[in-house]
């Protein structure tokens, strides 16, 4: 029922709306600011999970004729939303708890508060562990950005958490306005790892080192015996989907087959190593300059 990547924001709902309620409901009753910052961050929490939802459900369409890439950046464009409403949380919450100062409020109830935070520990670790593995599997940036962004909730309410049980044993209200600062100063950061990381895919950043590093060894395994050299590597990433050109040099007298017959091979090898990808291979002959290449072939034997 929650498998995979919409039923893990099917999942991250659930979850979420019932933090929210209780967190709601707990902060109007004890008047604790921070509890209250932890419920503005929960209702975030759904609205990004909701566009996390949205966003997996267009980048799964197939390409067509108006998209013939895909629409995998469809994830880029949900994780820097929820960047952006992360921001927006954390400068609310810093305002509010500079008015709470301000006003030297007290709280009541601790109790209740400290129970919800609890509650909300737990269920968030849960999440976003299982988001992140999800995740992980699929491949999936907005997932990710929202397992990040619940992750985020777990140690910002175990803060919450801490500093509630200071202010009910101390008596020390402002401790909770002091606490939910430093939860904003968190969720800001946060916000920027997000914002960073989802900005990449949409102006085409090449695949990370390693996975780069991947394709290159799985054309060099080919240079003793079809390949002479490749050049012009380019990579990049839309959604999930990774996207992979790249000119191979091969000997002049191999035919038009033998040279589709290996592209075809190193397609299957590539995507062997790096699971939905698309790869586009330019073929060119070699340029008799045999002082450079190691390849037994027609030319060398003459």
């Amino acid at each position: 029922m929650f498998s995979g990547r919409s039923g893990a924001a099917k999942l991250s709902i659930i979850i979420v709306v019932g933090l929210i309620v209780l967190k709601v409901v707990v902060g109007v009753i004890t008047g604790s600011l921070s509890v209250l910052a932890q419920a503005v961050d929960s209702f975030l929490d759904l609205f990004a999970v909701s566009v996390t939802f949205l966003a997996i459900h267009i980048a799964a369409r197939p390409a067509d004729k108006e998209h013939p890439f895909g629409h995998g950046k469809a994830e880029n464009v949900a994780a820097i939303i929820q960047a952006i409403l992360i921001f927006l949380a954390g400068g609310s919450i810093i305002y509010s708890a500079v008015r709470r100062i301000q006003t030297h409020a007290a709280l009541e109830m601790t109790e209740a508060a400290i129970g919800v935070m609890a509650v909300s520990i737990i269920a968030s670790i849960f999440l976003s562990r299982y988001l992140l593995r999800v995740a992980k599997k699929e491949d999936s940036m907005a997932l990710e950005a929202n397992a990040r962004n619940i992750a985020a909730d777990v140690y910002s309410a175990a803060a919450v958490f801490i500093g509630l049980i200071v202010v009910r044993i101390t008596g020390l209200s402002v401790i909770d306005s002091i606490l939910a600062g430093l939860v904003a100063l968190f969720i800001l950061k946060v916000a920027f790892d997000v914002l960073r990381n989802s900005f990449g895919g949409l102006v085409d950043v090449k695949l990370p080192e390693n996975e780069e590093n991947n394709i290159r060894a799985a054309i060099t395994e080919h240079f003793k015996g079809e390949v002479v050299s490749f050049h012009k590597l380019r990579t990049r990433k839309a959604g999930n989907q990774r996207y992979i050109d790249l000119h191979l040099v091969m000997p002049k007298h191999v035919s038009i087959e033998e040279a589709h017959d290996m592209c075809d091979h190193l397609e299957k090898d590539i995507k062997v190593r790096l699971i939905r990808t698309d790869v586009t291979i330019h073929v060119e002959p070699c340029d008799d300059n045999c002082d450079a290449c190691d390849l037994e072939c027609e030319d060398r034997k003459g």
